[in-house]
C-alpha cells in the first residue's frame, strides 16, 4: 500500500513539473536554438508523464481495493462477507495489519505460580474465552488488549480463542507475544443444523453459538471461565468479575429485570402452555450472554449443552423466538442466573438490531462497555461517523500502524 501511494505521488509531481515546463516555455521568448531544446525536453517529460498516466490507469483498481474499512468488509453494518475456509487461511495475513501491543507484567503482589504445575491446568490463572473470526477480529483484539492494560495481574490471564474458519494463531502471536492462550477449533457443522434464521444475519453464524459448547471444548480442568463478545471492551481489572460468588447457581450475568421479558419470545410461544410453562416458578429477567461467569463443573453435570439444543430444535418446528443465540439460553436460565453488578455489562452501545443508532451509556459505574446490537465502534470510525461513546473503544484498537 505504501509503494502504490509513493506512485501516486509521483504521478502528481511530474503532473505539476509538466505543467510548470508548459508555462515557461510559453511565456517565455527565447531564441531558436533554445526554444528546440526546450521543446525537445518538454516532449521527453510528455511522453514520461503519458507512459506513467497508462501505468496508474493498469493499478487503478489496486489503488480501489485497500480503503481502511477493508479489514472488516461490510455492506451497511451487517452484510459481512464470509471467506471460505481456505481462502481465510491463507489470505488473512494480508487482509489485517496488527501493531504489536506493548509488553505487560504482573505487580508485585500478584505472587508466583506453581512452577510444578503449567499451562492451561494451572489453579491461579484467570480464563476467559472469546470467538476469534475473520469478520470480528479487529473487535476480538481490541477486547484482549483493554483486559491487558487494565489488570493488575496480566501474566494470570488465560484465553482460550474459539475458532471456525481461519489460521489466525500467528497473527495472535505476533501481535501480542507474552499472551497466554489455546485456540480450539469448533465444527459449524454441529450447530448448523439447529440455527434458524434471525433478525440479523450476524446472529445466524455458526461461531455465534460456540458459547453453548465451551464446557466440551476446554479442558476438564478449567473449572470455570468468563466468556466475552468480541465487540466490547474491559475498563477494570477482570480479576474481579472472575471471583463472583455464584453461589448454587451455574452462571453469573447482570440482570435487568425492568426489561419486557415478553418481548423475547413470539405471540405463540406465549400462548402455547407447553412451552411458557417452562418460566413456571421462576422469576425471569433478560440478561446478555455477551457477559458471562460460568461454573463449567456444573454445566458439566448437569448437561447444559442437550438442554440448550433441544430447546433449538423446538424453535427450528414451531418458531418461537427471533434472537439468535440469545432465547435459549433465557430459556434453560433466566430467573436461575446469579446476579452481577451492572458496571460489568454496559450494553447496548451498537443500537438496536436494525440501524445501529447512537446510544449513551446507561447510569452508574462502568467497568465494561459492550457494542451490542448492529452498530460496530471500528465499522462507524472509519466510515468517518462515529458515535460520541465509540472514542472510548478507539484506544485499544491495535489495527493498523501507530497513531
Amino acid at each position: 500500500m505504501a509503494d502504490l501511494k509513493r506512485i501516486l505521488l509521483f504521478f502528481r509531481s511530474s503532473l505539476f513539473i509538466l505543467l510548470a515546463d508548459w508555462l515557461d516555455f510559453k511565456s517565455k521568448k527565447k531564441k531558436r536554438r533554445g526554444i528546440c531544446s526546450s521543446k525537445i525536453l518538454w516532449i521527453r517529460r510528455f511522453s514520461g508523464f503519458f507512459l506513467a498516466a497508462m501505468l496508474m490507469i493498469i493499478l487503478s483498481p489496486s489503488l480501489h481495493s485497500f480503503p481502511p474499512a477493508e479489514a472488516i468488509k461490510s455492506s451497511h453494518l451487517d452484510s459481512y462477507l464470509r471467506l471460505p475456509s481456505y481462502q481465510a487461511s491463507h489470505s488473512s495475513k494480508y487482509r489485517f495489519s496488527f501493531r504489536k501491543a506493548s509488553g505487560f507484567r504482573n505487580a508485585d503482589e500478584c505472587g508466583f505460580t506453581d512452577p510444578k504445575i503449567a499451562g492451561v491446568c494451572d489453579p491461579s490463572l484467570v480464563h476467559v474465552a472469546i470467538t476469534l473470526d475473520v469478520v470480528y477480529l479487529r473487535g476480538s483484539m481490541a477486547a484482549v488488549h483493554s483486559i491487558l492494560q487494565h489488570s493488575l495481574c496480566p501474566e494470570n490471564i488465560f484465553f482460550h480463542f474459539i475458532v471456525s474458519d481461519a489460521d489466525l494463531e500467528t497473527l495472535v502471536r505476533s501481535t501480542i507475544p507474552q499472551l497466554k492462550f489455546k485456540v480450539y477449533y469448533f465444527d459449524p457443522e454441529i450447530v448448523r443444523n439447529l440455527i434458524s434464521s434471525s433478525v440479523r444475519q450476524a446472529l445466524e453464524q455458526p461461531l455465534n453459538y460456540a458459547r453453548n459448547y465451551l464446557a466440551d471444548l476446554l479442558e476438564p480442568c478449567v473449572r470455570r471461565v468468563i466468556y466475552l463478545d468480541s465487540d466490547l471492551v474491559v475498563v477494570d481489572d477482570i480479576t474481579k468479575l472472575w471471583i463472583t460468588n455464584l453461589g448454587s447457581r451455574t452462571i453469573g450475568a447482570p440482570e435487568y429485570c425492568h426489561a419486557n421479558f415478553t418481548n423475547y419470545f413470539t405471540g405463540g410461544f406465549w400462548s402455547d402452555q407447553r412451552f411458557s410453562r417452562t418460566f413456571k416458578g421462576r422469576k425471569p429477567c433478560y440478561f446478555n450472554t455477551g457477559v458471562m461467569v460460568i461454573d463449567l463443573v456444573k454445566w458439566r453435570r448437569v448437561g447444559y449443552t442437550k438442554r440448550i439444543e433441544r430447546w433449538m430444535q423446538i424453535q427450528k418446528r414451531y418458531r418461537i423466538y427471533e434472537l439468535g443465540s440469545l432465547p435459549p439460553f433465557l430459556l434453560v436460565f433466566a430467573g436461575r442466573v446469579a446476579p452481577i453488578e451492572h458496571r460489568w455489562n454496559q450494553h447496548g452501545l451498537g443500537g438496536d438490531n436494525v440501524k445501529g443508532s447512537c446510544r449513551e451509556l446507561h447510569p452508574g459505574p462502568v467497568s465494561l462497555l459492550h457494542w451490542s446490537g448492529s452498530g460496530k465502534p471500528w465499522l462507524r470510525l472509519d466510515s468517518n461517523r462515529p458515535c460520541p461513546l465509540d472514542a472510548l473503544w478507539a484506544p485499544y484498537d491495535l489495527y493498523g500502524h501507530p497513531h
